[in-house]
């Protein structure tokens, strides 16, 4: 993947097992989950790039979230406070070769980024 291509698509929900069957029947995705994401089940689109996870949903996650890989979150969250969003989640990692971040753009949309190698 290269910087700047949506990578991931987190849905929040408030029945995981509900919404497994429920986009595993719309889209034929299957859903799983691995091993160190429990809780997390991810499908992988049928393109073999783009994929997706469903997400408890929580206070101020309550709307689909798009992932955006990027060469470096460092850059693009001072890109993003530099040009009037807000960091909502700063950088975390998710293994040691990849990391994410959440931010908010300046008209409330919350994205998110990716750094790294699954």
């Amino acid at each position: 993947m290269a910087h700047g291509d949506i990578t991931h698509l987190e849905i929040p929900v408030t029945d995981m097992a509900q919404a497994t069957r429920f986009y595993g029947a719309v889209f034929g995705w299957q859903i799983t989950e691995s091993e160190g994401y429990e809780g997390y089940p991810m499908w992988q689109a049928p393109n073999g790039v783009s994929g997706g996870a469903l997400t408890a949903r929580e206070d101020g996650f309550t709307q689909p979230r798009s992932v955006i890989e990027v060469d470096s979150i460092d850059e693009a969250l001072a890109k993003v406070e530099e040009l009037g969003g807000t960091v909502t989640l700063p950088k975390g990692e998710i293994s040691p070769t990849s990391w994410w971040a959440v931010f908010t753009d300046p008209d409330g949309n919350s994205i998110g980024l990716f750094e790294g190698e699954m």
